[in-house]
């Protein structure tokens, strides 16, 4: 006897039939068949649970651990969006199903989210219209880089150069790249943002569009945004506002009020949806009115009856981006979080993540060196470059905070700071954990200068201790290649 594929209520109930009692259409081919039974453990439900609870316990995630990742805004992921996303009407659709009549009204919920989600971020950013279709930041960065090659080809004068500070974040320059542009990076001043006069010296007819992440990567707000935005409008070059750091910025101002013409924002990081370990993001793109006719398709309208529905006739629009209408769980999750939330609640965020960040900076530049000692927004840097003379780098930092049951931050990252760490609380966190944080960072920096040796070997107290990157990355342990 064999156990047979059956879609029966019998063969989900586990019923096996012997191969001859099963429709010849529905019998497995013999060369697909077992000669012998699989050896399995015997293992009971109990044991199982223990192994796969006790191994969950051991990872390091927003729900366990503090996570100060800096750029990234790990926040916490509030479960009633889980809990919406999960609805029956909304987990259980097909792209495919009719947009109106008949079966439409089973999608016409999902269009709805998808409209409003829209409106509700134009109202937030400033921008007239937006696409949910890009599926992360930098595919968002990329749907509106081809925008502004779209845009500049429309007027015949294609340009052929992006300016980007020497502080932003990769994609930037590698979407621009990807895109054909010739990208020109403008270093970073004394007071850690854009230098205007050497960007100024790039603004000719050439130019395409300046990216800018406002707040930047160092956590600071260029207070010259206007005046840069004012010379690259002079050429006919956009402005395109990198949302990653939009948590810092949420009901304070918005980036058309300072002269973007489009922008993506990181649904993943500023609307408290899961972020990191591979999975689905979100980076919807908004434009102002001069780039409405260049958006992706389809998109989603709303009927003079009411009723919602996509729409394809957009004959300058630069095409598809995405399969369908792009993550659709990540648009439910963060529609869910701005209603929570409102108004109010969202320029809270802002204000709790600012405070925050400036908390934790002042409570630790006496220990680490502060490259840029100004106020900060959501985020900050410090430079292990004090400990590094010790002999302990910005990784051993890192290492070091895991056996404080802490993530470490973002390391060598921006570029520009050597031994940086760039470390983001997010708005979520309280105060007691915030202190907890500053006095292990005050530990270990202490321990750089008395007892260097546990910096060297941390972390010492997880399931895996110190590893030999080097090794790790010249000889990959790919067990799908073992046999």
């Amino acid at each position: 006897m064999k156990l047979i594929y059956d879609k029966s209520v019998e063969g989900r109930r586990g019923v096996t039939l012997p191969q001859s009692d099963v429709p010849e259409k529905k019998q497995i081919p013999e060369d697909y068949l077992r000669s012998s039974e699989p050896e399995l453990p015997e293992v009971s439900e109990l044991d199982v649970v223990r192994h796969f609870t006790e191994l969950s316990s051991k990872n390091f995630g927003v729900d366990t651990h503090f996570y100060p990742l800096g750029s990234c805004t790990m926040k916490y992921n509030p479960k009633v969006c889980e809990e919406v996303a999960g609805y029956e009407g909304f987990k259980n659709l097909h792209p495919l199903l009719p947009q109106l009549r008949g079966g439409g009204v089973l999608t016409q919920g999902a269009l709805q989210v998808l409209y409003e989600t829209e409106r509700l971020l134009s109202t937030i950013t400033g921008m007239h219209e937006f696409t949910m279709q890009p599926m992360a930041g930098a595919h968002g960065e990329l749907t509106a880089v081809m925008m502004i090659a779209a845009y500049h080809k429309s007027k015949g004068n294609p340009k052929s150069k992006m300016v980007i500070p020497d502080s932003a974040h990769g994609t930037n320059p590698a979407s621009a790249a990807v895109a054909g542009y010739d990208v020109v990076s403008i270093p970073t001043n004394e007071s850690g943002v854009m230098d205007i006069d050497k960007f100024k010296e790039e603004v000719d007819d050439d130019l395409a569009a300046v990216m800018l992440t406002c707040p930047n990567t160092l956590g600071l707000f260029n207070k010259d945004i206007q005046q840069i935005a004012s010379a690259a409008h002079s050429v006919d070059a956009l402005m395109y506002y990198d949302g990653a750091n939009l948590n810092a910025i949420l009901g304070k101002y918005r980036p058309a009020d300072f002269g973007f013409d489009l922008m993506h924002i990181n649904l993943h990081k500023t609307f408290g949806t899961p972020h990191g370990g591979g999975g689905p993001g979100a980076g919807p793109v908004g434009v102002q009115g001069k780039l409405v006719d260049f958006l992706p398709i389809s998109r989603v309208v709303k009927r003079s009856d009411g009723t919602y529905a996509l729409h394809y006739d957009c004959p300058n629009s630069i095409g598809y981006v995405a399969p369908f209408y792009g993550n659709m769980g990540v648009v439910i999750k963060a529609y869910t979080y701005i209603l929570l939330l409102g108004k109010a609640g969202l320029s809270r965020v802002a204000e709790n993540a600012v405070l925050n960040a400036n908390y934790l900076m002042e409570n630790l530049k006496d220990f680490y060196e502060l490259p840029f000692d100004r106020s900060c927004m959501h985020e900050f840097v410090l430079s292990a470059s004090r400990q590094k003379k010790q002999g302990a780098s910005a990784m051993d930092v890192a290492k070091r905070l895991l056996d404080f049951g802490v993530h470490p931050p973002t390391v060598y990252f921006p570029q520009i700071v050597d031994e940086s760490m760039m470390i983001e609380p997010t708005e979520t966190e309280s105060l007691e954990k915030l202190d907890d944080f500053i006095a292990a960072m005050k530990q270990i920096a202490h321990e750089a200068e008395e007892n260097l040796e546990v910096l060297k070997k941390a972390p010492g107290n997880t399931p895996v201790t110190r590893l030999d990157e080097v090794k790790a990355v010249k000889e990959l342990d790919l067990r799908w290649r073992k046999t």
